[in-house]
């Protein structure tokens, strides 16, 4: 009896493997559904640390270097698979190059208009994680009346536990490019003014409550 299995106890063994190889699958199922339903985070845009700079040709000789002063915005972000939607809203009369002779220039009708077309709106989705953080923002910019596509390169991305609100925090780098006449700025075009214009974007949200 001893050096032989018993066919009865042969049946209620496997028949107990069995059940509990459904089991662990069935809870192995459940937990990703789980997680796959997770809902993406709600962030707002911190205004206080958010900062569009751009670097643009003077005349082929040099490069003009400046930022905007206010934007806002709101982040929609799945940490678990690095993936989400972005939107962010620029005041264009907060233009600063550091010359104000030349912001009063660019927001009058010869370039931004500001009147007419206040704001540029960049809304994109964040694409091709790695290592469960996101590589690539691929959308579209509306600006001065045109909505082109734009996609930016994600340089860094992070979240963290903010010291005093007590909530997510998370902070990016950004950056890209594109070509300024295509959205109906080709001021100085005329006098060699290439029309690339390199994008920055230091841009940190805040988890709503």
């Amino acid at each position: 009896v001893f050096g032989r299995h018993h066919p009865a106890l042969l049946v209620n063994f496997r028949s107990a493997s069995t059940r509990m190889k459904t089991c662990l699958t069935a809870m192995a199922l459940l937990l990703a559904a789980v997680a796959g339903s997770a809902a993406p985070t709600a962030y707002a845009i911190d205004p206080t640390h958010t900062f569009p700079s751009f670097e643009a040709d003077h005349m082929g000789i040099s490069v003009w270097r400046g930022k905007f002063n206010k934007s806002s915005g709101k982040v929609l972000y799945d940490k678990t698979s690095g993936t989400g939607t972005v939107e962010i809203v620029t005041e264009l009369a907060s233009v600063d190059f550091g010359m104000d002779a030349l912001a009063t220039w660019a927001r009058g009708k010869d370039f931004f208009d500001v009147k007419k077309y206040p704001r540029a709106v960049f809304k994109g989705s964040l694409q091709s994680p790695v290592n469960g953080v996101p590589t690539q923002l691929v959308g579209e910019l509306t600006m001065h009346g045109v909505t082109r596509p734009l996609t930016l390169t994600v340089n860094s991305l992070k979240c963290i536990p903010h010291p005093m609100l007590k909530r997510d925090y998370c902070g990016a780098d950004a950056s890209g490019s594109f070509n300024r006449d295509d959205f109906g700025l080709g001021a100085g075009k005329e006098y060699g003014f290439k029309m690339n214009v390199d994008l920055r974007i230091q841009v940190e949200a805040i988890a709503q409550p």
